[in-house]
């Protein structure tokens, strides 16, 4: 998704791929096959580029390190991505700044989840510190009885135990940064997670008090500052009215983000232009959102395995509906695209929600969705909170 973005601006972009199979391959000329893994295979990657970003956290850290030792512009820096790397980092950094944080602990045994849990009260998240995403690496435990099921976890070095926040919503503060420090936030969004996935985005969020919104941005700034962040970042947030600040950290995210794809459409510049804008130290572009509401909604993998069949029907029931698909293979739970509605000023979020939900249904189905209470909206479709689930903390 950021191949078109680098085309209307003359740059060429690589892409050091996984597979000949990944999406990125038949969007990016050059797109190399190797093992991110590998110091020789980024030392032959990099060779020649005016910058080095990522559109992952999983490449090491020490890495990276010998990179810059060498003379490559890794942007952001090692230093900036290990708190979206490794949790523990994160919520030592996010404590150290006086920013609203969960109460947690760095546990290494059963015995020591069990203290934690009778300490703050049960239940708590037990959290994988390194390579969990879309809930994987996340476990909720309920009690005593449960951490002893968690005895398999343990054995590769400290977990991050975090209190189970008592939430209404999920929200993100998307923010970007050049290296001379310039930034720029969008709209803070409120997202909705299913199953550890998030599923839709709202933007902006709708209700959100306006002192929690600039809290929330000026937060994401204060971080990305603090941290040394290039290009763009998320703060995913959790809201909890009445407390505090309004919300509280839940996780970082130094790249483009899911929460992010709707300023593709929605927002006078989007993700990835201004990651390339900023990772290339660039004037920054305008954030403001275009319209009104805009809807994200992801599409999984389901009952149609010929996408392409459906968007036909998809864009004629929705003619304002913008589809982007991935190039990806179906599989049931996979994201696979999402697509974005920006609804027109005045059109209220439930509206412009069900849109983005009717194109989406009809891609992933091959159908129109079924009449009846199933077709409907979930909760919250006015752009009231919607009720907060386990699986929501991921």
């Amino acid at each position: 998704m950021m191949a078109p973005e680098a085309i209307g601006l003359g740059f060429e972009l690589r892409i050091l791929a996984e597979a000949e199979d990944v999406s990125a391959v038949a969007a990016v000329r050059s797109a190399p096959v190797g093992d991110y893994r590998d110091l020789d295979t980024l030392r032959r990657f990099a060779a020649g580029v005016d910058v080095l970003t990522f559109d992952h956290e999983h490449v090491p850290n020490e890495h990276l390190h010998v990179l810059i030792e060498e003379g490559v512009n890794v942007q952001p820096r090692p230093a900036a991505l290990i708190h979206a790397q490794d949790k523990l980092v994160m919520r030592a950094a996010i404590e150290r700044l006086g920013l609203p944080n969960p109460e947690w602990s760095a546990v290494s045994s059963v015995i020591e989840l069990r203290a934690f849990g009778e300490e703050i009260g049960w239940p708590v998240v037990l959290k994988t510190p390194t390579g969990g995403y879309d809930g994987k690496g996340v476990r909720i435990v309920d009690g005593p009885a449960a951490a002893e099921d968690c005895a398999d976890w343990f054995g590769d070095g400290p977990l991050l135990a975090e209190a189970k926040v008592g939430f209404t919503r999920e929200l993100s503060a998307l923010v970007a940064r050049t290296p001379d420090g310039r930034s720029a936030a969008w709209p803070v969004v409120h997202t909705i997670q299913v199953d550890g996935v998030c599923d839709e985005v709202i933007a902006p969020a709708p209700g959100l008090a306006t002192e929690v919104a600039r809290t929330a941005q000026e937060t994401a700034l204060r971080i990305a500052d603090a941290f040394d962040v290039t290009g763009v970042m998320a703060a995913e947030l959790f809201e909890t009215p009445g407390h505090g600040a309004g919300f509280v950290v839940n996780e970082l995210a130094m790249r483009p983000h899911n929460t992010g794809h709707w300023t593709m459409n929605g927002s006078v510049t989007s993700q990835f232009e201004q990651h390339l804008r900023a990772v290339l130290g660039l004037p920054l572009g305008d954030t403001a959102a275009l319209g009104g509401y805009s809807v994200m909604k992801n599409y999984l993998g389901g009952a149609n395995e010929d996408l392409y069949s459906a968007f036909p029907a998809a864009l004629a029931a929705e003619p304002r509906a913008k589809i982007h698909a991935y190039g990806k293979s179906v599989r049931p739970g996979r994201k696979i695209g999402h697509v974005n509605v920006v609804g027109l000023p005045g059109e209220d979020p439930g509206t412009v929600r069900a849109r983005a939900g009717r194109a989406a249904a009809i891609i992933r189905d091959g159908r129109e969705p079924a009449a009846g209470p199933a077709a409907t909206t979930p909760a919250g479709t006015d752009g009231s909170p919607v009720p907060a689930t386990g699986g929501t903390l991921a």
